[in-house]
């Protein structure tokens, strides 16, 4: 055996000993012996709705640690203390898919934490996270409380709490913060950015029509003097409203680098929300700037949809996305999001930056070309549940009546 065999035999044992300590450390995990929620209270959001009330905190690591023996968010997931008081005379059931349409079950999450050779530890952590979720139903008059499992978000979490009974749904959105996180200086200016004397409010939707068509046709880089992408849709509603119907089909809230370059009204996004797509590959964003306008008190969104080129299919660990062509297709694919999360009220299409065919698209900041049909969505969200076919279409330009064909020399469905 040479000097260099030597060597790596003496250093083999040290290799092991590392992986070998942490699975027996792993391996000693025990069920805290009590669980004080006393600290979750002092920093939960209430709210209260037809005799019911609820109220929930975000959990950080120390928290996690202290219920349940374990760093749950080491592993990616935000744990999320729900309390429901059903003051009313019916059962009523959380649904988990509103909080979260991709939430982990308890399962999942005390999977997470298991070792390989963890045995009945692994096994008593399964019963014991178990224990912790919140159980369903709450029956009426009586308190319900436990842990949802829910995906991270940074600085404020939106949390929707949709309650479900016989031809009931008590609906709840809560704005939480999140521990240790870095507030998002942009939900400061949320949701007036603007001084009052400096706001119209509109009555009518003809007036706010005429309004949504004076709005700016596309954003602009930082100096004001190149045309970004374009401005293909208006949101109107309250906050909670808006949030929930996008959360409710999987948007979260995700700025890049490349969304402050856009600016309108002199400033960056006010927010920007991405759908999550499978192993977070990249899928449709929505960029939004609050306009100084008003529709009957309700808030008014202008935004941007797209996607990019590729879909989800772009590189994951790409540090720039550029966007794709089809801008209307971002576009129908949001409104029809929007649909499914019963929160739609109303649906019309007005004017907005101008027809360009494919074969002599538009070019953007970032060197993208686009066409579209030169139309700017206008949804209306209301409190939920809103079904299919409440929505009310609006006789502004019409849209349904186009022909669902595709465009000369276009690459995809312009009218997905």
């Amino acid at each position: 055996m040479n000097l260099q065999s030597i060597r790596r035999a003496r250093r083999q044992p040290v290799r092991m000993l590392g992986p070998v300590l942490l699975l027996a450390g792993c391996a000693t995990w025990q069920a805290p012996s009590q669980v004080d929620v006393g600290p979750l209270r002092e920093r939960e959001v209430r709210a209260a709705s037809q005799r019911v009330q609820v109220g929930a905190t975000v959990l950080d690591s120390a928290d996690s640690r202290r219920m349940y023996g374990t760093d749950v968010n080491a592993a990616g997931i935000q744990p999320l203390w729900v309390e429901v008081q059903n003051g009313s005379s019916q059962a009523l059931w959380l649904l988990r898919s509103g909080t979260d349409p991709a939430y982990f079950s308890p399962h999942e999450a005390a999977w997470s934490m298991h070792t390989v050779f963890g045995g009945a530890t692994n096994r008593s952590m399964d019963d014991y996270f178990s224990e912790l979720a919140f159980p369903n139903p709450i029956p009426p008059g009586e308190t319900r409380a436990g842990i949802l499992f829910t995906n991270p978000v940074n600085g404020i979490k939106l949390v929707n709490i949709d309650l479900f009974g016989s031809e009931t749904l008590i609906p709840f959105s809560l704005f939480l913060r999140v521990p240790g996180g870095t507030v998002d200086p942009h939900l400061a200016q949320i949701p007036f950015p603007f001084p009052e004397t400096a706001v119209t409010d509109y009555q009518d939707l003809a007036s706010l029509r005429a309004a949504l068509e004076q709005l700016p046709r596309c954003a602009t880089d930082p100096g004001g003097t190149v045309q970004a992408d374009p401005l293909n849709a208006v949101g109107v509603g309250q906050l909670a409203d808006i949030g929930a119907a996008l959360v409710r089909r999987n948007y979260r809230r995700d700025e890049q680098p490349s969304d402050r370059a856009q600016r309108v009204f002199g400033r960056e996004p006010d927010f920007v929300m991405r759908k999550q797509a499978q192993a977070n590959a990249p899928a449709t964003w929505i960029r939004g700037w609050l306009a100084p306008i008003r529709f009957q008190g309700q808030l008014v969104y202008i935004a941007q949809v797209g996607r990019p080129v590729g879909g989800r299919f772009t590189p994951r660990d790409g540090t720039h996305v550029t966007l794709h062509g089809n801008i209307d297709e971002a576009r129908n694919l949001m409104i029809q999001d929007l649909m499914y999360s019963s929160g739609l009220e109303k649906l019309g299409f007005v004017n907005g930056v101008g027809a360009a065919s494919p074969n002599h698209p538009r070019t953007t900041l970032d060197g993208a070309t686009y066409y579209t049909d030169g139309l700017r969505a206008v949804v209306f969200f209301a409190t939920r549940p809103h079904s299919l076919s409440e929505v009310d279409m609006l006789d502004w330009v019409p849209y349904l009546d186009e022909p669902d064909a595709l465009p000369p020399g276009a690459s995809g469905d312009a009218r997905q």
